[in-house]
């Protein structure tokens, strides 16, 4: 019951930022970057790794606050200035691992801080925001129809695959990494991500290839996405992520899905479906050689 209520509450209120954009969708991506990253920290620690928290937390804000304000044009230069923030701590207040150290920190707000933030700038795409300091107004755009085409049809893949490969799953997909997980279940998943595309592909008028290269997409990052946070916690010995979410354990473990397929989704729905130019620059570049 405990499970259910909780996904219940966890899935109107992610579908309601989603739909309102703005400052609701940047506040609630920002808590949940900041729980996940200080899961990610305890999940190390079990590991031996002491990956700076602050300097994480700091990045995932600077972050943060670009994608509000959609100036993705300057990210590569806050994740300059974090790496070399994350160097600078391990070099004055860090202690042994250092290596490990430096790297972790990296990894953590990469990982934890900057890949989910593309949900923001995925949602962002096709509208011309106002800025009155904080609050943002985006109107209707693009983005809308392409963040609820990904959260369904991530979330109807994670249902497929757990569906599939209990009932039919034999084969296994990673034995070492998740051994619960099957070949079965990951074509299931695939599958149910190729009906929920179509449809709502048929709500936000978006072409059928489009929709079916995306489902694809989706199905591939999803399963891998989900792998990965198997992989971290598995190799730092832990089983969940943290108990803050009753019956899903923590939020790495809730939005591991989400993690890799955001940048992948943001630039295809960006460079392929939004804005047609690269596709034509792709076709003169290939005409140009033959």
């Amino acid at each position: 019951m405990s499970r259910v209520t909780t996904g219940l509450i966890l899935g109107f209120t992610v579908l309601f930022a989603l739909l309102a954009g703005g400052i609701w969708l940047f506040l609630l991506t920002l808590l949940i970057v900041i729980l996940a990253t200080k899961e990610y920290v305890c999940i190390l620690k079990h590991k031996g790794f002491y990956p700076s928290f602050k300097v994480i937390l700091f990045a995932d804000i600077l972050f943060a606050l670009l994608a509000y304000l959609n100036r993705f044009n300057l990210l590569s230069a806050a994740v300059t200035i974090a790496s070399i923030t994350a160097f600078m701590w391990v070099l004055f207040k860090g202690r042994q691992p250092y290596i490990a150290n430096v790297a972790t920190t990296i990894l953590g707000f990469v990982y934890g801080g900057l890949f989910p933030l593309y949900l923001i700038f995925l949602r962002d795409i096709g509208s011309q925001p106002t800025y009155n300091y904080l609050i943002k107004s985006t109107g209707d755009c693009a983005g809308r129809g392409y963040v609820l085409l990904l959260f369904f049809t991530v979330m109807i893949t994670d249902i497929g695959c757990y569906y599939f490969g209990r009932h039919f799953g034999k084969h296994k997909l990673a034995p070492i990494i998740s051994p619960n997980k099957t070949i079965e279940g990951s074509i299931g998943g695939t599958f149910c991500a190729l009906v929920m595309a179509l449809i709502i592909a048929y709500m936000i008028k978006l072409p059928v290839y489009h929709a079916i290269i995306v489902a694809i997409l989706i199905a591939m990052f999803a399963q891998i996405g989900d792998l990965c946070e198997s992989l971290i916690k598995r190799d730092a010995g832990v089983k969940d992520s943290s108990n803050i979410l009753p019956g899903h354990g923590g939020f790495l473990d809730r939005t591991d899905s989400y993690v890799f397929t955001l940048p992948v989704l943001y630039y295809y729905f960006q460079y392929f479906v939004y804005d047609t130019n690269t596709v034509t620059a792709i076709k003169s570049f290939i005409q140009g050689l033959m």
